[in-house]
């Protein structure tokens, strides 16, 4: 059966152009379209979409208001298009804060100049974000869901001398949930490799910083580790690690699929820590993370994956599993408890 698509936003050109990519697909059928917020609400409510595409500025109704709606109606996989600046990153993440599950830039060059590309990625992520699962938004956890720690084994302190974690698909919103439980006395540095645009980094560690308690920015390169901050990779750029316990950032190489990539981040760490390094793999698609963990094994370091039931998307930590890398699967819920007990023998 086919994937159905809602198409709204307030462009007749664009909705005409992503009509015309999606409908290329034998697997995905447009089943309508919309142009502002509230239209959006009703062709949702009546047609029931698998998966709805969304521009966040619209008349009417503008499109964090109009997905929030949705989320309380009719809970459906959105995805979001974002202007690559800081102001659109900002809403974008207020996007997927409110339940969106990923985004794309709305990009009307490549539109025109490599429309085979813009339509295999779009396309790709629609597969992928039909299969996601809605979690419960920032905020509406129950308080004893965030810290719950009966459903699995606990883990043993150890001196670790650096937690870094990898994420994608979902990741802002698994972060931002792990991070704002860790207090800003947490003992050991953190690195975080998030997928994203290098434009909305720097907004994304801005938000993370104002909303947790330990100190959050974005890397530099020469920054050095230290307990109680946390330093997010910059998109565009890989994050490697020097034997000082100092960022490096390079360009990386055009052909590498993720700038950042977690597996060559996970790698550095291995390198520069050895068997002192504590990854963690959360929700994405693909399986970035995977040849990296496996380093980090070999090194005699401990990796955790986030649990399926807790994903939006399994893909990276369900690679790990199957590679037979994890040493533990924990629940999104459980993780910040069980990352302050692992560390405390820092």
């Amino acid at each position: 059966m086919a994937i159905r698509v809602l198409v709204v936003d307030d462009s007749a050109f664009f909705r005409k152009r992503l009509t015309e990519l999606l409908s290329l697909d034998p697997k995905i059928e447009v089943i309508g379209s919309a142009s502002d917020g509230q239209q959006a609400i009703e062709q949702t409510l009546a047609l029931k979409p698998d998966v709805i595409t969304l521009d966040y500025e619209m008349p009417v109704l503008d499109g964090i208001s109009a997905l929030r709606r949705i989320m309380q109606k009719r809970p459906t996989p959105v995805l979001m298009f974002s202007s690559l600046t800081h102001e659109g990153a900002r809403v974008t993440l207020d996007a997927l804060a409110a339940g969106a599950v990923d985004f794309l830039p709305k990009n009307f060059a490549e539109l025109a100049t490599r429309p085979q590309q813009v339509q295999q990625l779009l396309c790709s992520r629609i597969y992928a974000i039909a299969q996601s699962r809605q979690l419960p938004l920032l905020g509406s956890m129950p308080a004893h869901q965030q810290t719950s720690l009966a459903a699995t084994k606990a883990p043993l302190p150890r001196a670790y001398k650096l937690v870094i974690i990898g994420s994608s698909t979902g990741g802002p919103v698994a972060l931002q949930r792990i991070l704002r439980e860790l207090p800003a006395d947490f003992p050991a540095p953190l690195l975080l490799i998030q997928h994203m645009p290098a434009s909305f980094t720097s907004a994304f560690a801005e938000r993370l910083n104002a909303a947790c308690k330990i100190a959050v920015k974005e890397a530099e390169d020469g920054d050095f580790l230290r307990p109680g901050r946390a330093l997010l990779a910059p998109g565009g750029r890989q994050l490697l690690l020097t034997a000082q316990q100092r960022v490096r950032l390079v360009n990386g190489d055009e052909r590498q699929s993720y700038r950042p990539s977690v597996d060559i981040s996970f790698a550095a760490a291995a390198n520069g820590y050895g068997n002192k390094v504590l990854a963690l793999v959360l929700t994405g698609m693909g399986s970035d993370g995977c040849e990296g963990a496996r380093l980090l094994k070999k090194a005699g370091s401990q990796v955790w994956v986030q649990d399926e039931a807790s994903c939006v998307i399994n893909g990276m930590p369900q690679a790990v599993v199957k590679a037979g890398l994890a040493d533990a699967v924990y629940s999104l819920a459980d993780l910040p408890a069980y990352l302050q007990r692992a560390c405390s023998a820092v």
